[in-house]
């Protein structure tokens, strides 16, 4: 489930299944994690490193103690796709090298 195409309604509730954790916020996917500043720092640049290599990037909000990510596939009207999953379960290997501990509501 690496491709552009959109997700069917049934295809989003599949995928959510299998990323815990992640939130979904209309035509996006959302998670955020607690972590240290300098650590979150870190964790940016590791992210982006990954997105560089898969041409997929999320948008990432880091704040103080904790960092944000937002995925969906802007080639494909904003919408979700195999390829934001992909990321997000990258994003979640990630975190876990980092000592990021995710923050569930």
């Amino acid at each position: 489930m690496t491709n552009k195409v959109p997700l069917t309604e049934e295809q989003i509730t599949a995928a959510l299944a299998e990323a815990p954790g992640w939130r979904r916020e209309g035509d996006e996917i959302t998670r955020e994690y607690s972590i240290r500043y300098h650590s979150g720092v870190a964790m940016i640049v590791h992210v982006a490193d990954v997105e560089r290599l898969i041409s997929h990037h999320a948008d990432i909000d880091l704040r103080w103690g904790k960092i944000r990510f937002g995925i969906m596939t802007h080639d494909a009207g904003h919408k979700l796709t195999g390829a934001d999953f992909d990321l997000a379960h990258r994003i979640d290997a990630i975190a876990a090298a980092h000592g990021a501990e995710p923050v569930d509501e």
